[in-house]
């Protein structure tokens, strides 16, 4: 299958990028950064092609015209690691801050390499039609901004987590020479706290629209499963970060950490409720 193809050849660039930001955090060197941006590029661009093909695909059954297929585990981290990959491209042309993808780029290959795996197992990349609860305008927007809201996310978990390594850099008697060329402490605490204002809201609207596709799809607004419950706990999580930060001025470690424990929730509620949800379960096959 081409869209399989292309989508191997995107997380080898992945890979390598994710290989050079790591060459790049230990090695003075700007083609050391041009070329993991080289690479990220290039493997969003055969992304792109490939899951235009599985749109093409999908647009195929007269049921899932216009909608994007997100539907099963495969594509969900399919359009995740392309999401996380375009989020931390915007950010580095921004910043300039090649550094920092030693610390953020790992999720996008998480998510494409858990793709991979799922496309080796059975049925992991056929499409089927979608069911009448899915038949929904909501099935494109609101999937579409959880999953926007998540790869803020992770880029702002691999922020924290350059910040900790830099704390311990700054407090360590020899730092390395990694102290010099990570950005200073409150630079990372800034650049994680704009990441989380961003990325909050963006969560909790879809948070919103999918309680407004269930009252369409269900009856009702909210039920209390479990993919319910925990994008709750996430959305809490993340706004005791911002009370926080905004009423009490937690900065450093303490808001970190704050921030990696909705992370966390992001993760289980993505991957690991589903299979524990029995309205949530599609991407699990249940």
């Amino acid at each position: 299958m081409i869209e399989l193809r292309l989508f191997q050849a995107a997380t080898a660039c992945y890979l390598v990028g994710t290989g050079l930001g790591f060459v790049y955090l230990c090695r003075r060197g700007e083609s050391g950064r041009r070329w993991m941006f080289n690479f990220l590029a290039i493997g969003a661009l055969l992304h792109l092609v490939a899951f235009g093909l599985r749109i093409q695909a999908f647009w195929s059954y007269p049921e899932n015209r216009f909608y994007i297929p997100v539907n099963s585990f495969f594509g969900a981290l399919s359009f995740m690691a392309l999401a996380l990959t375009s989020v931390f491209v915007l950010v580095e042309g921004r910043h300039q801050l090649g550094i920092l993808g030693a610390f953020v780029l790992p999720w996008a290959c998480v998510a494409a390499v858990g793709a991979v795996g799922r496309a080796q197992g059975v049925g992991g990349t056929e499409i089927h039609g979608l069911p009448p609860a899915l038949q929904s305008y909501w099935m494109n927007v609101h999937p579409a901004v959880l999953m926007a809201a998540y790869a803020v996310l992770a880029n702002a978990f691999g922020v924290g987590l350059a910040l900790l390594v830099q704390e311990r850099q700054v407090r360590s008697h020899r730092p390395s020479e990694m102290c010099y060329r990570l950005p200073s402490i409150e630079e990372l605490d800034n650049l994680n706290y704009r990441l989380i204002a961003v990325g909050f809201p963006v969560l909790t609207v879809g948070i919103i629209m999918g309680g407004v596709w269930a009252h369409s799809a269900w009856g009702r607004f909210w039920g209390w499963d479990a993919k319910e419950t925990w994008s709750l706990i996430t959305a809490l999580s993340y706004a005791a970060f911002l009370h926080m930060r905004l009423v009490a001025n937690w900065r450093g470690r303490k808001a970190v950490y704050t921030s990696m424990f909705g992370f966390a929730c992001v993760v289980f509620t993505f991957i690991g409720v589903n299979f524990l949800s029995g309205l949530h379960g599609y991407l699990s096959g249940r």
